[in-house]
């Protein structure tokens, strides 16, 4: 969806208290109290509820009266659109000397980008001492070397923002972590803390997931005595203690500062991992959920136009639990399990598994759906494929990674063996081999068309911005800064990347202009609406086929793409397909189609990509 005149609204700079304050409903008192009872008790309730209630009305007395009123207006069944494309970066990811990073990536995404996508994650742009971004100092200030709030909300002029709710953990050096080594008793429950290693057991540590071979105790020096702390990713991500309820209060006035800030959508990082409780798995236990579902009834209450996203990189089982019911909990779960699935079947020319898992993708409710994406900052996690692949897939898949210059993260596993968990490499260098005896465009035409695989299905696609330009690895700046990571975290001069879009005969160009030509295919058609019926089709183990049929019936789109190298000819018998229609049009290649004896024939180059908008007229 595009962003209105109205939501563009900013809140104010102070809060106005000579408006009425915010009426809080019995309803919504009653469902936040059951869920602190739950989380807590009776006691912790009592006294915590009074102190959510006043952080809902301060947030309140910020919104501007025109933020009010479309509030009051907004429909969460049209939260998401087909005009839904989120282009992922970071705050830096391009450099212009003498300009401030925000301002330049303003400048390069209003030039080239604001007709294609209409949404930005930045990805977190506070202080931080490690892993670029995630071990933040300051939740609530603007990274100085990137900007300042002032710079968030001129992106928010053209874009609806994502923001990066990291509430997993904070940064060794973080103020909060700080007075805890200080002993301030008012912080020494914000983090899980033990004596010594062995008040952990053997067993206990065997049932811990967790996406790390590191120590999950690190040891720091305080005021009275070296202490053990809970650190899931790193000794600099110092885990926050939720069983302690002023974490979850201060993490709840977070989330609705950045609202207050611009955020359209928040991304809730690490929410795997959020409760601790010895004797389980430590990973997307029961707790995790009700926390969500506090979050939800706060911004259902306040900011209803805000949408939750959860980044739970677990068995897809797993994973879409965070959608709740539906209404109640995530309206988008990242879509884990595509990036490796969609890497399989390009990898063997088969897409049969594919075909297979998308075939019982379905609708969540009007309100929630999936978000579909290949690449990331990080990699493609290989965790929510482990009961899709077998252990010999996954481990041909990470092998292949290695053969085109990526590399691969493991996990401890209970039984003390070591299992991939992430492949760190660059969707280009993943689909395409450098030292292959391939043309450019046979690797352009199979990294569009693997791309393409997330534009079609049910949900709102993603693209990260090194995707777009399908940058290619980077293994100069995992040698500098010691992170396989980095092989796709490199930071571009703006000079240099104008230069590359505009040399039509550069890989980068070349990508970037055939995926936004797909992509404005795609933001104009209501069959590509999240909302949208879909059915996959089983044509050929060499094709992936999706039909979607608008929310009102009237238009249909059938997708179908090459995945082999080879020239792959069809004839689609429509009766055998559940398929209706008289002729299509190719919205790509503007190629019309007539069906002929109930048939379709179809010719497919290597890797083509065709979208055929469906007619019943002759």
């Amino acid at each position: 969806m595009r962003l209105s005149e109205e939501a563009s609204q900013f809140h104010y700079l102070q809060p106005d208290y000579d408006r009425p304050v915010l009426e809080i409903p019995a309803g919504f008192e009653q469902r936040v109290k059951i869920k602190l009872k739950q989380l807590y008790d009776e006691e912790a309730c009592e006294k915590w509820y009074p102190e959510l209630a006043r952080i809902c009305k301060v947030y309140y007395a910020y919104k501007s009266s025109q933020m009010i009123s479309w509030d009051q207006k907004f429909d969460p069944a049209n939260r998401f659109d087909q005009e839904d494309v989120i282009l992922i970066t970071y705050g830096d990811l391009i450099h212009q000397e003498g300009e401030m990073p925000l301002h330049t990536m303003r400048v390069i995404c209003h030039r080239y980008f604001h007709d294609v996508f209409n949404t930005l994650h930045i990805l977190p742009f506070y202080p931080y001492s490690s892993d670029r971004g995630f071990a933040v100092l300051d939740f609530e200030e603007v990274d100085p070397h990137l900007g300042t709030w002032e710079d968030i909300l001129d992106l928010k002029k053209e874009f609806k923002l994502m923001f990066d709710g990291v509430l997993n953990h904070v940064s060794s050096k973080n103020k909060w972590f700080q007075e805890f080594l200080n002993q301030n008793p008012d912080y020494l429950d914000f983090f899980t803390v033990f004596s010594t290693h062995e008040t952990i057991s053997p067993d206990h540590l065997k049932l811990i997931v967790r996406p790390r071979t590191s120590d999950i105790l690190s040891v720091f020096s305080t005021l009275n005595g070296r202490r053990l702390v809970w650190t899931t990713f790193s000794a600099d991500q110092i885990d926050l203690n939720y069983n302690n309820p002023e974490v979850l209060i201060k993490m709840v006035e977070i989330l609705l500062t950045y609202i207050r800030r611009g955020a359209d959508m928040i991304r809730l990082d690490a929410v795997t991992y959020l409760w601790e409780e010895l004797g389980t798995s430590c990973a997307h236990l029961e707790q995790n959920h009700l926390t969500i579902q506090l979050f939800r009834d706060i911004l259902n209450l306040v900011a209803p136009h805000v949408a939750l996203i959860t980044e739970t990189n677990v068995p897809h089982q797993d994973n879409i639990k965070y959608f709740g019911d539906g209404s109640n909990e995530a309206q988008k779960v990242y879509n884990f399990a595509l990036p490796p699935l969609v890497l399989h079947a390009f990898q063997n020319a088969d897409a049969s598994i594919l075909t297979a898992w998308a075939s019982d993708l379905s609708p969540i409710s009007d309100q929630a759906t999936y978000f579909n994406f290949l690449d990331s900052h990080d990699g493609i996690g290989v965790m929510a494929v482990k009961d899709i692949l077998s252990p010999q897939e996954i481990e041909k898949m990470a092998l292949r990674v290695l053969e085109h210059g990526g590399y691969i993260s493991y996990k401890d596993n209970s039984d003390g063996t070591k299992s991939p968990y992430e492949l760190n490499i660059t969707w280009y260098s993943a689909i395409n081999n450098e030292d292959a005896d391939e043309t450019q465009e046979l690797q352009i035409n199979r990294y569009i068309a693997s791309r393409s695989v997330a534009l079609v299905l049910i949900g709102v696609p993603g693209i990260y911005f090194h995707g777009l330009l399908g940058s290619k690895n980077d293994a100069e700046l995992v040698i500098e800064q010691k992170s396989t990571r980095s092989i796709n975290r490199k930071n571009i001069e703006k000079t240099e990347l104008i230069k590359a879009l505009e040399n039509t005969a550069s890989t980068t160009s070349q990508v970037t202009y055939n995926l936004m030509q797909l992509i404005k295919i795609r933001i104009k058609e209501k069959a590509f609406h999240p909302n949208a019926a879909q059915r996959v089709l089983n044509l050929s183990r060499h094709l992936f086929s999706v039909l979607r049929i608008s929310t009102d019936g009237d238009e249909q789109i059938l997708t179908i793409v090459n995945i082999t190298a080879e020239e792959q000819s069809i004839k689609i018998s429509l009766p055998n397909h559940q398929l209706s229609f008289r002729r299509c049009v190719d919205l790509i290649h503007h190629k019309a189609y007539v069906v002929r004896d109930i048939s379709l024939e179809i010719t497919f180059r290597p890797y083509q990509v065709i979208w055929l908008k469906c007619h019943n007229e002759n």
